[in-house]
């Protein structure tokens, strides 16, 4: 098969660590057994002296890199397009800003989509570690297009920071939106709903950098305010009826409102993470 040409798209935010940022950059680049054509880096409002300066290296050790500096912080969603926007490949892949891909990721990701041209998005799973380098659990996600649409019903259905996809396909359904902590599963919930097939390969694409703040900021009233638009999102789009809407508001209701954040983060890895 031929080389497909594919971009990288990531952004940086404030308080992010520039030590994070920068080895998150260098693994998907340096460390590459397949290195994209093309990375584009969108610095989302003011950032670090410490920020700006890694930035600043590695646009010398990286030919590919683009950088784009918005003088406001617009949040994730509009970020992520701004970097879609301004990538001239097809193929695009996701990158977060403190995590680490593992070296052969995108050579897995190419090589499937060129296997499977009907898949708009392929992501994969992940590995949790600590800042000190611990391995906490690992986020299994459905490998078939079916089951990652009836899993879709109840949870995100992708590790958002291991996706790649194809371009057109997602700026056929608008692209990514505003939505509080959800723009990932709001684009993939009006993907299924617009016909384009997803599939999740058994590897672990990304290692996931986590701290004791991860599960205190998937709870409280925004949050679980955002939750209930999208469960009345799908209702209202016959993804769900109304007794899995209820089901699902009701578990969240208790997870993010009710549940101490210990409790939460206990549930989390004792239910929803395999142990390393």
């Amino acid at each position: 098969m031929s080389k497909i040409s594919f971009s990288v798209c990531m952004s940086v935010y404030e308080r992010d660590r520039a030590e994070y940022f920068g080895i998150a950059v260098e693994s998907i680049y340096h460390r590459q057994t397949l290195k994209p054509d093309e990375i584009v880096l969108v610095v989302d409002g003011p950032v670090s002296e410490d920020i700006m300066s890694e930035v600043s290296r590695l646009e010398h050790e990286i030919s590919v890199l683009k950088v784009i500096c918005k003088k406001k912080n617009e949040g994730h969603a509009v970020a992520r397009q701004t970097a879609i926007d301004a990538a001239t490949h097809e193929i695009i892949a996701i990158m977060d800003s403190d995590d680490i891909s593992k070296e052969n990721r995108f050579e897995l990701q190419i090589n499937y989509l060129q296997r499977h041209p009907d898949v708009a998005v392929v992501g994969g799973q992940i590995m949790e570690f600590t800042g000190e380098g611990k391995i906490v659990g690992r986020r299994n996600v459905p490998v078939d297009d079916n089951d990652i649409k009836r899993y879709m019903k109840s949870r995100c259905p992708m590790n958002h920071m291991t996706v790649m996809f194809r371009k057109s396909m997602i700026n056929n359904i608008g692209g990514y939106i505003d939505w509080y902590c959800e723009e990932d599963y709001y684009l993939w919930i009006r993907m299924a709903l617009a016909g384009y097939t997803f599939a999740n390969m058994e590897e672990v694409l990304v290692d996931v950098r986590v701290d004791d703040n991860l599960y205190g900021r998937r709870g409280g009233w925004r949050y679980f305010r955002s939750e209930l638009r999208i469960q009345r999102f799908m209702r209202d789009n016959g993804m769900i009826n109304i007794m899995r809407m209820w089901v699902n508001v009701m578990v969240r209701f208790v997870t993010q409102v009710l549940m101490p954040k210990k409790f939460r983060a206990l549930m989390f890895k004792s239910l929803f993470r395999q142990k390393p």
